[in-house]
């Protein structure tokens, strides 16, 4: 795809990036003069923490070499050959940058010939995981647990279920062998695996964050195992970090043109970074918003990426957007192409990344991780700490060990319910909404929280729910609504998977979010060995902890429970907002 009039920079790797006008160039090449004459590439590799707040960032820099070690590529391809007679399906259970790269994987390069078949299991939801269940042939199944803390809760609950259902079909001392660790040296998950006889445990880096971690054991692994080649992969990596060199300060570095490109338009407020992948790469997306979210969203500053928002025309977005393009040139889809244009011909900022290999993702992946960096030192932040997602993380682990000691769980009342539908939110968001509503009824609160939306704002939909195809095709169309009438960027996300990605800058981020929460009742539950709580109480408790925070920090929240049809209730809020609309 050629655009017209475009700036592009040099190509490196049979990738290129392209700006679609001339317009800010001055500012980026003076940003990037800036970065070459003070040096700060090299401050950079030296791992110089005065580059961005001058505390802990030190520590976390061991994403720079990863791609040109050996990692334990040698053990993990001769498990991956031993194994993959043996099996049919690989499930990969963690949460955020232990499941994200895989989940990637898994869709980008799907089912390899000879070779099982990769799923991820980042969701508390019981229908989720019983769906995943009945898919499976336990007695061809292998399964990760993936932790770099080693105390994590999902993973664990997950592990403690799905060992539990496979010493019904196995002997037990079989049961060991079907299960592998990814984790870091001496947490408590490499003990568990150490005392149940897991087949083999993978070490993590200690000074690579979790985000940060697709190129390391926590991606490579399960990549492997699911039959990529990692050895070409990395190594596709490992020419991106040459090529962003401290040795290549310049417009020839191409990790620090995006980061510059992304940071100069971030600080004149086009900080809604809007992602258009490729459908054949489509879910590289997910990986980016955490990469991006959680990275930059913090201290009142942030990035919003926006990640699977359908394309519209150019009437129906707002000035704060920058479009990044993401085009795998030899799939490349027309349609995505033209509307594209269309943008840039409306005069709205297109960053275009051209590349023509699914393997050269291994590249992307680096240059993601090194631009983001820079963003961070730009943005004047710790692009590698997260601290605001540890409040919900506790507040949850308090609610299910508080319920292990009474079997309660305190819960939010509702202040309105009507066709099935109850609301919830806090006293200073009620006092508002009800000075905003004469009449109560659904429509009119929904109304009054949709009102609350202003220019720059961006409307986040957190959906704890089954991810299925419905239920996303559902609230893909709520979303749509919202953003075509009020002209503002919008998110998606489900619970609890969002909660280890974007949640760090909902929450820590700059207060311009307007959420939506959405909740649902359980038709059947899943009991959790060892526990007397069960699936659908954890991600009860994960919602009401994420909602707590929200509010603490001031943010507009507003619940929306939909008992227990939840096709039914996302169904009436579809047409509750297409009537809002209308009026």
């Amino acid at each position: 795809m050629k655009i017209k009039n475009a700036i592009e920079f040099p190509p490196i790797l049979g990738t290129s990036i392209q700006l679609s006008s001339a317009h800010d160039l001055d500012a980026i090449r003076k940003e990037l003069d800036h970065w070459q004459k003070e040096n700060r590439m090299q401050g950079l590799w030296n791992k110089d923490a005065s580059l961005w707040t001058n505390h802990d960032e030190a520590r976390w820099m061991g994403w720079l070499d990863v791609a040109k070690e050996e990692n334990e590529i040698v053990e993990i391809e001769k498990l991956a050959n031993e194994m993959k007679d043996k099996l049919n399906d690989i499930v990969l259970m963690g949460m955020g940058g232990s499941s994200l790269c895989p989940a990637m994987m898994a869709s980008i390069f799907s089912k390899v010939k000879n070779f099982p078949q990769l799923h991820i299991l980042d969701s508390t939801d019981p229908l989720q995981i019983k769906n995943l269940e009945s898919k499976l042939d336990m007695k061809r199944t292998l399964f990760i647990v993936s932790s770099k803390s080693g105390t994590t809760l999902e993973p664990n609950i997950f592990k403690d279920y799905f060992y539990q259902q496979l010493q019904k079909v196995l002997n037990k001392t079989e049961v060991g062998d079907r299960f592998i660790a990814i984790t870091d040296p001496g947490t408590a998950l490499e003990k568990a695996a150490k005392q149940a006889n897991f087949k083999h445990i993978f070490y993590g880096v200690p000074s690579i964050g979790g985000r940060y971690s697709a190129l390391s054991n926590f991606g490579m692994v399960p990549s492997a195992l699911m039959g990529v080649n990692i050895r070409d992969f990395l190594h596709q990596a490992e020419l991106m970090a040459e090529a962003c060199g401290a040795d290549h300060s310049g417009e020839d570095n191409p990790g620090l043109v995006l980061g510059v490109i992304l940071g100069v338009y971030a600080r004149q407020g086009q900080n809604k970074i809007t992602f258009v992948a490729t459908p054949a790469i489509q879910s590289l997306g997910a990986w980016l918003e955490q990469l991006l979210a959680e990275s930059t969203g913090k201290e009142g500053k942030g990035l919003v990426p926006i990640d699977l928002e359908p394309l519209a025309n150019p009437d129906d977005y707002g000035q704060d957007r920058l479009f990044v393009y993401i085009r795998l040139e030899t799939q490349a889809d027309a349609e995505q192409d033209r509307k594209i244009e269309k943008l840039i011909e409306a005069g709205f900022m297109v960053t275009t990344i051209n590349f023509s290999d699914r393997m050269h993702l291994g590249a992307e992946l680096f240059r993601w991780e090194m631009a983001t960096a820079i963003v961070g030192s730009m943005l004047g932040i710790n692009p590698f700490n997260q601290p605001d997602v540890e409040e919900s993380k506790i507040l949850t682990l308090q609610l299910t060990v508080d319920y292990d000691k009474s079997h309660q769980l305190a819960e939010q009342k509702s202040f309105f319910s009507s066709q099935g539908i109850s609301l919830f939110t806090d006293d200073i968001n009620l006092a508002e909404l009800k000075a905003r509503t004469r009449d109560p009824s659904l429509q009119n609160y929904l109304q009054a929280h949709l009102s609350r939306i202003k220019q720059g704002d961006y409307v986040d939909l957190s959906a704890f729910i089954a991810m299925s195809d419905e239920n996303m095709d559902l609230l893909q169309e709520s979303r749509v609504l919202i953003r075509d009438h009020k002209k503002v960027a919008t998110c998606l996300g489900f619970g609890p998977r969002f909660l280890h990605s974007t949640g760090q800058l909902y929450k820590g981020g700059a207060n311009n979010g307007v959420f939506l929460q959405i909740t649902a009742d359980h038709h059947e539950d899943i009991k959790i060995p060892g526990h007397e709580y069960t699936f659908g109480l954890v991600i009860r408790a994960q919602a009401q902890a994420d909602f707590t925070v929200l509010a603490k920090r001031g943010r507009r929240v507003l619940r929306i429970h939909l008992g227990d049809e939840v096709v039914e209730g996302l169904q009436n809020l579809q047409r509750v907002l297409q009537e809002i609309f209308i009026r």
